[in-house]
């Protein structure tokens, strides 16, 4: 079993403290060990006892701490680490990183780390703009510190501008994107996600109950894993993943017609949209009225993306998706191979539409691989390293 990977969370002071224990949650929930390491300042604004009740470990804030077998907490919690983040980082303690300061346990470990270190800023919007700070953000860059945000919104001192800290989730991405492999690297890698909308009359239309969240988690990973990554999506209630050029799309012929526009050049293409096989053939200019007799509508079949992307003379690697409710095998080997697809993602309709999570089975000419079932985007990852490997 592959061993979970462990994070130093260092805290400093600062009301964006409070986020910090819902990251911590977070990162729990993802399987990655914290242990939490914290200012004296930090414990103004939240306490050790919160923090270690959500990591499960004890919270360590000064030097001289007995528990640590040789005395020194500063080597043995950076050698344990495989990265060290701080969030929220202080505008005195991005100071004190920049001038290799060690005047406390957390700035001492960072100082003495051997792993990589992630800086998530958080101040007021005059202390981000200040000369100070943005000569410091730019020497720790140079020093190869990630620096993580900040983003734009309203602040506790009731102004509203740059430098709040990076939301739970958005570092939470942040540190799987720096976890995982960077096995798409030089890759660029398209993808469809989401249901699309064939219009019937201006009120009504035909679509699927597809959520995006497999597509989109798919996007991200690809993205995660440093492939250039394109989004064209369907309907979604979803917000798209940073980073990566995104199109929206609302019926399969505007899917099509943004697909073809952008194939040239893509080394891989991964069909998840949920793309409507047929369309109303004389979509109605008005509402339709509701009347006793009951109403036929002519249906026209839809272009197969996947299928003329696949046959194209130098079609990039093609990836399918076959949402099945029965014989779930073999109906996605038919259509792996009527595609002539080399890689096909085969689950059950029921599991999956909607859902957080879901549980595949991959099938290519060397048969089946099954992916239990996890979170979509652990299973996008599994999905991505085996097409990485084929690739």
């Amino acid at each position: 079993m592959q061993k979970n990977k462990s994070l130093v969370l260092g805290i400093t002071g600062g009301i964006a403290a409070y986020k910090s224990a819902e990251l911590v949650r977070l990162l729990v929930k993802a399987n990655i060990d914290v242990q939490v390491v914290m200012t004296e300042a930090a414990c103004q604004f939240i306490t050790p006892v919160t923090m270690q009740a959500l990591s499960g470990r004890p919270v360590f804030i000064g030097m001289w701490d007995s528990s640590i077998d040789n005395g020194m907490p500063h080597i043995e919690l950076s050698r344990e680490a495989d990265a060290i983040l701080i969030a929220p980082a202080s505008a005195e303690f991005i100071a004190k990183l920049v001038h290799g300061r060690a005047d406390d346990l957390l700035s001492t470990l960072c100082l003495a780390r051997d792993c990589p270190l992630l800086v998530a800023p958080a101040m007021n919007k005059q202390m981000w703009g200040n000369a100070a700070t943005q000569r410091n953000i730019t020497q720790l860059k140079t020093d190869g510190v990630s620096i993580l945000g900040p983003d734009s919104g309203d602040q506790a001192c009731g102004e509203i501008g740059l430098g709040r800290m990076l939301e739970a989730e958005e570092l939470l991405g942040a540190v799987n994107a720096h976890f995982t492999p960077k096995l798409l690297t030089g890759k660029r890698v398209l993808v469809t996600a989401g249901a699309t909308l064939e219009m019937i009359d201006p009120v009504r239309a035909i679509t699927n109950l597809s959520s995006g969240k497999m597509g989109y988690a798919i996007a991200q990973a690809a993205s995660d894993m440093g492939a250039e990554v394109t989004l064209i999506s369907g309907e979604t209630a979803i917000e798209p993943p940073k980073n990566i050029n995104n199109i929206s799309t609302k019926n399969a012929d505007a899917m099509y017609q943004a697909v073809m526009k952008n194939i040239a050049k893509q080394h891989i293409f991964i069909s998840v949209a949920a793309v409507a096989d047929y369309s109303p053939a004389k979509p109605s200019m008005q509402k339709i009225k509701k009347q006793e007799s009951s109403l036929t509508l002519e249906l026209k079949p839809n272009k197969d993306i996947l299928a003329e992307v696949a046959s194209l003379p130098n079609a990039p690697f093609c990836v399918g998706f076959a949402a099945e409710s029965e014989n779930l095998l073999e109906y996605a080997e038919v259509k792996r191979k009527a595609k002539k697809l080399p890689l096909i993602v085969a689950n059950l309709a029921a599991d999956a539409m909607g859902s957080d999570e879901n549980s595949v089975t991959l099938l290519d000419k060397n048969g089946v691989h099954p992916i239990k079932r996890a979170p979509k985007i652990e299973i996008a990852r599994s999905i991505l390293q085996h097409v990485a490997k084929m690739v």
